[in-house]
């Protein structure tokens, strides 16, 4: 608890319950986004929170969509995100709230004038995942991960700051975000099957052969299909293609707060990376980069972001 006061109060948030708000959305960051947390905790104390307050609040929302309560009909999902909708104007006009997340949420937002368009196509995404199993193109595809992750990076953008005008920073922000994304869609495809969806574009998997009775097949067998690595392998390249496109908003970033983005890339990547040493094979196990590799990645970008802080105004 010592570290979570720390960091709000480097940031300035003051009042008991904001604080606690604040921190439930620090654990549901915790909680849900491992690599991107350890990437967070190279930031400078005071932007920390925001970060937790953006990424809970996307977790948790996620977290109602796709773990209902056993039983609940769509119905019952869709008037659920009415009210969050309904909390979330509330947050972001300047009121009362009612759920935690949504409060830190609108805190943040306020405090770095964060467009509220962006958080309408979050919930315009959201709400697809109760209708929508799968996409038939890419465009399909990415339409949907601007709502649900490239908006993500546009989020963060303003609380880690930028030595470039923002908008010429945006496109690499947003890149990152589908990145993140897609990287996930690759590593989770088992997962989604169970939760009867497709990430993946439909073409892209017909033009090597593959449909979803086959990922159902794999799914129940655990042995992957060389139609499937090959649809996978063409679709990992792309992935690379997005990471490639993100990086050279690094540098556009303030100097205190490159260093966790670049971690964030690379940790990602990195389970990208995996994907593709076990020849794309995602049905055996879930790829992740290892712990020591984690470290190896993280300790010299503290050190980076330690000299850019003492370094800074």
């Amino acid at each position: 608890m010592t570290g979570v006061c720390a960091e709000l109060d480097a940031a300035g948030i003051t009042g008991a319950a904001l604080r606690r708000d604040y921190a439930r959305s620090r654990a549901l960051h915790a909680r849900h986004g491992r690599t991107y947390y350890l990437a967070t905790r190279v930031l400078p104390a005071a932007r920390r929170p925001a970060v937790h307050a953006l990424y809970g609040f996307a977790r948790w929302v996620d977290d109602l969509v796709d773990e209902p309560e056993p039983g609940r009909t769509p119905e019952r999902s869709a008037a659920i995100l009415d009210a969050v909708e309904q909390d979330l104007a509330a947050a972001l006009s300047g009121g009362r709230a009612r759920e935690a997340p949504v409060r830190a949420l609108g805190d943040t937002a306020r405090r770095y004038a964060i467009p509220e368009e962006y958080f309408t196509a979050f919930m315009g995404s959201m709400r697809a995942d109760l209708t929508v199993t799968e996409y038939a193109d890419y465009g399909e595809l990415e339409t949907y991960m601007y709502g649900s992750a490239a908006v993500i990076g546009l989020q963060v953008l303003p609380v880690l700051g930028t030595v470039v005008p923002r908008a010429e920073a945006e496109p690499h922000a947003a890149a990152l975000g589908t990145a993140f994304q897609l990287t996930n869609f690759l590593r989770d495809l088992a997962e989604d099957l169970d939760r009867g969806r497709v990430y993946l574009p439909a073409d892209v998997l017909a033009r090597h052969g593959v449909d979803r009775g086959l990922l159902l097949r794999c799914r129940r067998t655990g042995v992957q299909d060389a139609r499937v690595r090959r649809a996978l392998a063409e679709l990992a390249e792309l992935n690379r293609g997005l990471y490639r496109q993100a990086e050279p908003g690094c540098a556009m970033l303030s100097p205190v707060a490159r260093p966790c983005v670049e971690v964030a890339l690379r940790l990602y990547r990195g389970i990208l990376e995996e994907i593709e040493r076990a020849d794309c094979d995602v049905w055996s196990r879930r790829h992740r980069v290892a712990r020591l590799r984690r470290a190896c990645i993280a300790a010299p970008a503290l050190t980076r972001a330690l000299m850019a802080r003492a370094s800074a105004p």
